[in-house]
């Protein structure tokens, strides 16, 4: 994974992008209208239901736009909220809290709904022995916020991006000219160039498993679309060798199931990819 210096580099990437994007050379609404030395105080109202993410995010967006701004936390990431609760109250200078509203708010509906998904799904795998993953079916551009609502519901994460773990997949095996290639040249590659990085090697059947079982050195085996029954004789074959990771349109209502045939993890697109926004709003008071 990557480190902590790092993912603070990429949330700081995605703050300025955000500002760049959405107030350009001045907020000219806030500005015509407002004095530039009027006080304001607006609060963080919840108008639905599930797990709250992004306040502390939220307060780096704040004092980023303005540090005099001065927020006073109620709720804090990864409480259940519902409708009508306040999670914080933010003051100062008024055109700085409407500077600030959209990406704020924009950051926060995203990550309370993939909290709030990651929670439904950690409660659905309680009592067994599985973790829920996340995967790299992120929005462009807001990877580490994402990753980051998965941790707040509860879930664990995947590889952040293509260098921080050696993930061979179906494409990359078969231009590799198979699974016992790729394996061979990927130690290869780590080896010449000092790297200390996991691997993982996707299976599309048994025969494959057992293939990846006879090279040493793999970290995890993804068992990829495999049937409960397969995955099952999947687990068995792998025993204590490695690591094992389910995946493949797995959901609501099949995610126990698979947790049940003894997988240590289960990785889902759909925390990420397939949320609908909580509705909060940020109201002057």
């Amino acid at each position: 994974m990557i480190s902590e210096e790092q993912f603070q580099r990429e949330l700081d990437i995605i703050i300025q992008n955000g500002i760049r994007e959405d107030i350009g050379p001045g907020d000219y609404s806030s500005l015509a209208c407002i004095p530039n030395n009027a006080i304001g105080k607006a609060k963080l109202l919840v108008k639905d239901t599930g797990i709250i993410a992004g306040v502390d995010f939220a307060k780096m967006i704040f004092k980023n736009v303005d540090p005099t701004l001065e927020v006073e936390t109620f709720i804090n990431d990864g409480t259940e909220v519902k409708h009508g609760d306040i999670v914080f109250h933010v003051s100062g200078s008024s055109q700085s809290i409407l500077k600030s509203e959209r990406l704020v708010l924009n950051s926060m509906q995203r990550m309370s709904a993939i909290a709030t998904k990651t929670n439904l799904f950690v409660k659905l795998l309680d009592g067994t022995k599985t973790k829920i993953l996340d995967t790299r079916k992120t929005t462009p551009g807001f990877r580490a916020c994402e990753k980051w609502a998965v941790k707040i519901g509860g879930g664990e994460n995947h590889r952040f991006a293509l260098y921080d773990m050696i993930m061979l997949k179906d494409n990359h095996n078969d231009f590799a000219g198979g699974i016992t290639n790729a394996i061979n040249k990927t130690k290869d590659f780590l080896k010449f160039n000092n790297l200390d990085i996991q691997i993982i090697v996707e299976a599309r059947n048994l025969d494959e498993i057992k293939e990846i079982l006879e090279n040493k050195g793999v970290y995890r085996i993804l068992i990829d679309n495999f049937n409960f029954e397969d995955t099952q004789k999947a687990v068995k074959l792998i025993g204590n060798k490695c690591l094992t990771e389910s995946s493949g349109n797995i959901n609501e209502n099949t995610i126990r199931k698979y947790a049940e045939c003894g997988v240590n993890y289960i990785s889902s697109g759909a925390l990420t990819h397939s949320v609908y926004n909580m509705d909060l709003s940020l109201k002057a008071f």
